[in-house]
């Protein structure tokens, strides 16, 4: 085994020698060769240099050996092909940027918006709302039950502010508003006598059929003879109608002497029901009345 082991290593070296001389061979021509094209170019160039050259092109100082996988690497060929993935990523995050913006121009900003303006008024606008009406309920009432009303409003109004709950306000500011309206009104209650008009109906009730229930058809008018807008609760379905004609519940007797007036010359002579006063809610009556109205028949 030893002896194979001898010339084994002797064959090796002996083709390591061949190798050796051959390459030497090959750098000789390769010098031959080179010196050849640069003189065809008529440039001198030394053997030292063109020694240098070939030693340098063995030793492969101006061949590219590519780096091995990294994470750098990875980086560097993305960039490299940008020009084939830049425009899908630019186009999602395109569309991802113009869905931000939707959602916060037309979601976001409304949302906070309202909240803004929902926060200023629950703490500033229905406050002072609700305790203007209440002062000017409170200085031109001349109905104490009025007064008391706009006191009772004004604390559900309190409560609900205090409670975040701002319909509540605002329907507490409305009821309170309503009130002084009905308080500002001023007109007279004038019993309709035009030609070819309903001057007075009765009605038979559901709950007693044996009798029967009178009523005189009025208009309010203001100081200029023009109709006046006021909310009158039905007594037949317990709604309360805007109306500028109602007809007022009154006794037998009062029905009768203004059938009277009218069968005369057909005109009511005597025909103001009655008239309300600014700071009072309801109308003073000329004539007796029952209470109670209806605003269809």
């Amino acid at each position: 085994m030893l002896a194979m082991d001898v010339v084994d290593t002797l064959r090796h070296r002996e083709n390591l020698v061949a190798r050796e001389l051959n390459e030497d061979e090959r750098d000789r021509q390769l010098i031959e060769r080179l010196r050849e094209i640069y003189s065809a170019q008529g440039i001198d160039v030394t053997d030292q240099i063109l020694a240098e050259g070939v030693t340098a092109l063995k030793e492969q100082r101006f061949s590219y050996s590519p780096p091995g996988p990294s994470f750098s690497v990875t980086l560097a060929k993305l960039y490299v092909r940008r020009h084939v993935w830049g425009k899908a990523v630019l186009g999602i995050v395109a569309a991802v940027l113009i869905a931000w913006g939707a959602w916060h121009w037309l979601v976001t900003v409304p949302a906070e918006n309202r909240a803004e303006a929902r926060q200023i008024e629950l703490s500033e606008t229905l406050p002072k709302q609700l305790n203007d009406l209440r002062s000017r309920i409170e200085s031109n009432s001349e109905a104490p039950e009025a007064t008391k009303m706009a006191g009772s409003i004004h604390a559900d109004g309190v409560e609900a502010l205090e409670a975040g709950n701002l319909e509540g306000a605002r329907s507490a500011a409305s009821q309170l508003q309503d009130l002084r309206d009905r308080l500002d009104q001023e007109y007279v209650l004038r019993i309709v006598s035009r030609p070819g008009a309903t001057s007075g109906v009765w009605r038979i009730p559901e709950a007693n059929p044996d009798s029967r229930n009178y009523y005189l058809v009025v208009e309010a008018l203001n100081r200029n003879a023009k109709p006046v807008t006021v909310s009158v609760t039905n007594e037949e379905t317990g709604k309360a109608d805007a109306v500028t004609e109602w007809a007022v519940r009154v006794p037998t007797d009062t029905f009768n002497r203004v059938r009277r007036d009218k069968e005369d010359d057909g005109i009511i002579q005597n025909d103001i029901l009655g008239a309300k006063r600014r700071g009072t809610l309801e109308p003073e009556y000329a004539m007796p009345v029952s209470g109670g109205a209806i605003t269809e028949w």
